[in-house]
């Protein structure tokens, strides 16, 4: 059984990884390069150092419920949306209140991560380090790699002819801070995810022009619902996710285009998704603005550049052009681990449910935090180090070796055949996967057994947001106050709202009188379909589409 584990990086997954190793009874050592906790969100004044951090202006994409960790809500005052500074008081907040800083070790650098020779009896591994020139070795039972997503800026110049003639300031997005030095230059920014949207509605406060470049398009969610709620709270609820796996995707794609549309004409504005593309969302609620006062204007892909301008497919061109910002993304890689495994860690196909590489012997080496989620990156992390920890210990068994590469080989030659599509790329759905995870652990919330034994709480389970309390309610790891957490959340949303209380403000009393008469069909109705819904699915299966029409 492994006792001392060796955690790389004290960011957001790192950090919930010391915790996981706490509450198992093992000896975490987090080896953190930087001298402060929180990864890229510490923010800095420049990026000398080589790591990615947020520019000043970064706000969170995904509400403080449904982004925080389960054990662990955030303060009721707290804003439901927060610059990068409130959720770094967050992580600090987490951090002293769990005593985790004695376990890291900053301004270390993890050099190498290599297999001992007995690691076929024993798991084991050597972990060499350096810290202020000095170096180390280590032996530990199990490794954590807190790495994430953001190591290597991805600047694909190769793509674009002509950028080597160009004349102009060329930059990668993690480069950028904030507006200040653009003020009245004309700014190209090419790629339209989070980040590029940020940026392009940003700089059009100070720059004379910003044009904004995409070969796909994407819808825009805005982080405020229908009724003020936030975005996340609203979508992320497990009976729509029951109906998503029941209903056929054409008739899905269709109610989402028609949402998508509704509070904004997508292609009057420039956003629509290229057809053939795979349907893309960024968060953003001021681009559409800003494209409506005309000082971001949105732009086809690139066909090539000149010294002072931009050629577009569609044959328009953009003279005068004085920065390009490359917001392309980032690459992966992991230095310090030894052939194969580097590169098999590399492709996610390789990697059982994105957590442990297949070609290990022994299950001791975790990957937490490669994921793309529709939903909240910190809480996702967090449940895969929970399961992680326990498999470490022998509490949760994965498959064997040989049947987990059998099987990533096998998906691997039909994708490059053709037969089957590369999903590996995708963002996973929020619930499917954190549910398969806890399922893992033994943490899944039973609804219709909830309904049976505490309906209040069910409903608010099932119809309610699925905030990571869900996966605090039962089994290991439960929280005594997951239950009142859960009933108390839309009262945390909405204090930091109520800062001017009308006294004789009168509240409609219509949904309550709705839930009152419709509620006790509507979940037994429910029930129903949650217990009818497997063989449902199979008869969904069965029976052809084509059929139907």
């Amino acid at each position: 059984m492994a006792r001392r584990v060796a955690v790389i990086g004290a960011g957001v997954s790192g950090l919930s990884s010391i915790k996981c190793c706490l509450d198992e009874d093992l000896e975490p050592t987090c080896f953190e390069r930087s001298n402060d906790i929180g990864g890229l969100w510490k923010f800095t004044e420049t990026s000398k150092d080589g790591m990615t951090r947020v520019y000043r202006s970064l706000v969170t994409n995904v509400c403080k419920e449904m982004s925080c960790y389960s054990d662990f809500p955030f303060q009721e005052d707290y804003p439901n949306y927060m610059n990068q500074g409130k959720f770094w008081d967050y992580l600090q907040e987490f951090v002293e209140h769990f005593d985790l800083l004695k376990y890291i070790r900053f301004r270390t650098t993890v050099c190498s991560v290599t297999k001992r020779p007995d690691f076929s009896e024993t798991g084991q591994w050597d972990v060499v380090t350096e810290t202020e020139g000095k170096r180390d070795r280590g032996v530990f039972d199990a490794v954590m790699v807190c790495t994430g997503h953001f190591l290597n800026p991805h600047l694909p110049l190769e793509s674009f002819p002509g950028i080597h003639k160009f004349k102009g300031q060329i930059l990668h997005s993690q480069e950028y801070k904030s507006p200040e030095g653009f003020q009245g230059k004309r700014v190209l920014v090419i790629g339209l995810g989070n980040t590029g949207g940020d940026v392009a509605v940003e700089l059009s406060r100070t720059a004379a022009q910003v044009l904004l470049s995409t070969r796909t398009g994407a819808w825009v969610i805005h982080r405020c619902s229908n009724g003020g709620y936030p975005y996340n709270m609203v979508i992320t609820r497990r009976y729509l996710n029951f109906m998503a796996q029941v209903l056929p995707s054409c008739v899905l794609n269709w109610i989402q285009e028609r949402q998508m549309n509704k509070r904004l004409n997508h292609e009057n504005y420039g956003l629509s998704i290229t057809k053939g593309r795979k349907p893309k969302f960024i968060v953003n609620d001021e681009l559409p603005i800003c494209i409506l006062c005309g000082t971001v204007t949105m732009k086809t892909s690139v066909k090539e550049f000149t010294e002072t301008s931009a050629v577009f497919e569609d044959g328009t061109v953009e003279e005068n052009l004085d920065v390009v910002i490359f917001t392309t993304g980032y690459t992966f890689s992991f230095p310090f681990l030894e052939e194969p495994l580097k590169s098999l860690c590399t492709k996610k196909i390789f990697l059982y449910k994105q957590v442990f590489p297949s070609n290990l012997e022994r299950a001791t080496l975790a990957i937490i935090g490669l994921i793309s989620l529709k939903g909240s990156i910190l809480s996702g992390t967090e449940l895969q180090a929970r399961w992680a920890t326990r498999v470490f210990k022998g509490l949760c068994k994965i498959p064997p070796s040989p049947k987990l590469m059998a099987e990533a080989t096998k998906k691997e030659q039909l994708i490059e055949r053709g037969v089957m599509k590369d999903i590996s790329k995708d963002k996973l759905e929020y619930i499917t996967y954190m549910d398969d995870i806890a399922a893992c652990i033994g943490t899944k919330p039973s609804v219709p057994f909830l309904f049976l034994k505490d309906p209040r709480l069910a409903w608010e389970v099932f119809f309610g947001p699925c905030t990571p309390y869900q996966y605090r309610l039962k089994g290991p790891g439960k929280w005594d106050g997951a239950r009142n957490a859960i009933l108390t959340q839309w009262d945390r949303t909405l204090k930091p709202l109520k800062t001017r209380i009308i006294p004789d403000s009168t509240k409609p009393g219509s949904m309550s009188h709705y839930l009152k008469v419709w509620g006790v069909p509507i979940l037994l109705a429910s029930l129903l379909l949650i217990c009818k819904s497997s063989l449902f699915l199979k008869l969904v299966q069965e029976f052809p589409l084509t059929s139907i029409w």
